[in-house]
């Protein structure tokens, strides 16, 4: 299904640190670390609204195409329960997420677009205490999914990945609906996944255990510096299409504890991806994660080679 995606052959860009931002420089509090709620307020969506369209216009500007996540990264069961949201009103949110995403690429016109359900993992990706069998992880990932399926997404994004059986369980269940998808792993300050193994590793296990099913992988989470650690050579390395950076050096546990943003250098930042892409050609997805803004998007996307 992967031919169908217009990012395997043309530069994306994709935003997914939004929340850092909403909390740090907008002062807006996200209980759970989630988005989602702010679709339900009128100022709230607005503000959603206003990351899609802004991505859509820097886009617009260097000539590239924007993949539109869902604001749903921890709208699965165990991470919105804590916060008010469970059955019903979960799956509600869900399919409104994927309305919304749809109004933007409408708003979108001649850009070229994609609405993308995200997912996130089960519990912390960055700690991840209880790792699932891919049995498991398929079961309880197919909800989410489903919901999207039947909203009209194009493709699936799972975000912020710590171990491949969990990965392994989401392509099952985006393959039973029909989906493509994209898995994304997250990596620590060494370059490893959070739970020790390597991308490689990461990226052979998925793709033995689903016949290549993936549409392509990705690394989010992570400054280019800590990334660069884990590139490689050969095949399992032209399965990976992209980077969705962090804006700082910082690790995990450090950035779970900031009281403060470290927002990098956005210019430095847009070199580094600009580098990064110049060394994989064959890399066509860019974005920014956690501690970026629209600044740091838009250096990167300006400082592309493929910018127009």
């Amino acid at each position: 299904m992967s031919h169908k995606l217009p990012q395997m052959t043309q530069p994306f860009l994709q935003y997914t640190g939004n929340e850092t931002d909403i909390i740090f420089n907008k002062g807006i509090e996200l209980p759970g670390f989630a988005a989602y709620p702010l679709m339900e307020t009128a100022d709230g969506a607005a503000l959603l609204a206003s990351y899609y369209d802004a991505l859509v216009e820097t886009a617009r500007e260097v000539g590239a195409g924007v993949i539109l996540d869902t604001f749903t990264w921890t709208a699965n069961a165990d991470r919105s329960a804590p916060i008010g949201y469970a059955g019903e009103r979960l799956d509600t949110v869900n399919r409104k997420a994927v309305e919304f995403a749809a109004a933007a690429q409408t708003r979108a016109g001649a850009v070229p677009t994609i609405v993308s359900g995200m997912v996130g993992p089960r519990a912390d990706g960055y700690a991840p205490e209880m790792v699932m069998s891919a049995e498991r992880a398929e079961a309880y990932h197919c909800r989410q999914l489903a919901i999207f399926a039947g909203g009209g997404v194009e493709m699936v994004n799972a975000f912020t990945i710590g171990y491949a059986e969990e990965a392994i369980g989401i392509v099952w269940a985006a393959g039973k609906l029909g989906l493509p998808v994209a898995i994304s792993f997250t990596v620590e300050t060494d370059g490893r996944l959070p739970t020790g193994g390597t991308l490689k590793e990461a990226v052979e296990a998925v793709d033995a255990a689903t016949d290549s099913a993936a549409a392509y992988f990705l690394v989010n989470c992570a400054h280019p510096d800590h990334a660069a650690k884990s590139w490689g050579e050969g095949a399992w390395m032209e399965r990976v299409k992209g980077f969705v950076a962090n804006a700082s050096r910082c690790s995990h546990a450090e950035l779970d504890n900031a009281t403060e943003l470290d927002d990098g250098d956005p210019h430095e930042l847009g070199g580094q991806m600009a580098e990064l892409a110049r060394r994989f050609p064959h890399f066509t997805v860019f974005g920014g994660c956690c501690g970026t803004d629209l600044r740091h998007i838009a250096a990167i996307a300006r400082q592309l080679p493929v910018a127009a």
